[in-house]
């Protein structure tokens, strides 16, 4: 039975695309059978994957809406043991007729049940929003991880998301957990990105991850060639701190 784990963060620019897209690919590498969801409208998971988003029949948005089941749109990537469900910018249409559904809370999890014994994980990039999206995100996951940029403004809106998946739990998902807090972008050369991390240390406590994801090019770098930075450069900054994290992950799922 899958571990599902959403990444989220209601802040854009934190890196989380970036880390779902490298969580999923250095679990596979471990062995593990994984599969991406896509589930924000920018649809960046999809294309950092080498999969033209413009180019689909069928999406995430269809099985939002009712109108495919999650296997019929599951693909292949080019990684061992790691598919994806893709995404299209429609999906944010969809989000708006979505709001008139019944149960419309609970659509990705009723749609990921279907596939959950086939998968060791499955990691949902949720939307930079607090949106119906993310709440559906929430109620189908097990886990929550907290990416959270080293710089000013970092804690900005992370009591808001706490508060939301503290209500997602008391309504629909009571076993709803924060994993972890991870520090992304992070500098040690700068006094600012060590300032903030102490912050976060500070606020999460125990629950922020050892490992840190520096700023490195090779990360930013990764997604225009399609791939995830371990398949860009494995020997970058950027590729063994995402393959340490999701080390770290494992710990923890597996402790869970």
């Amino acid at each position: 039975m899958a571990k599902v784990i959403c990444i989220t963060n209601q802040k854009g620019g934190v890196g989380k695309t970036t880390t779902a897209v490298n969580l999923a690919y250095y679990l596979a590498k471990d062995r593990r059978a994984v599969l991406l969801v896509d589930l924000d409208p920018q649809g960046n998971a999809t294309s950092g994957l080498g999969i033209p988003k413009l180019e689909m029949d069928t999406s995430m948005t269809e099985v939002m809406l009712g109108m495919a089941k999650l296997p019929q749109i599951i693909q292949e990537t080019a990684f061992k043991k790691f598919d994806l469900a893709p995404t299209t910018p429609q999906l944010a249409n969809a989000e708006v007729e979505m709001a008139g559904m019944k149960q419309k809370f609970a659509v990705l999890k009723r749609a990921i049940d279907e596939v959950r014994e086939q998968y060791d994980y499955i990691i949902i990039d949720s939307p930079p929003s607090l949106s119906l999206l993310t709440v559906n995100a929430m109620i189908a996951s097990d886990y929550l991880i907290l990416p959270v940029q080293t710089e000013f403004y970092a804690l900005e809106g992370v009591a808001q998301l706490l508060e939301s998946m503290a209500m997602v739990r008391k309504a629909m998902n009571p076993n709803l957990q924060l994993l972890g807090v991870l520090a992304t972008m992070y500098d040690k050369r700068t006094s600012l990105s060590v300032e903030v991390l102490a912050e976060v240390k500070k606020y999460f406590k125990d629950r922020v991850f050892r490992t840190t994801i520096p700023r490195n090019v090779r990360v930013a770098e990764a997604p225009s060639h399609g791939v995830p930075v371990g398949a860009y450069d494995k020997f970058s900054k950027g590729a063994k701190a995402y393959k340490e994290f999701a080390r770290e992950v494992e710990e923890r799922t597996e402790q869970a």
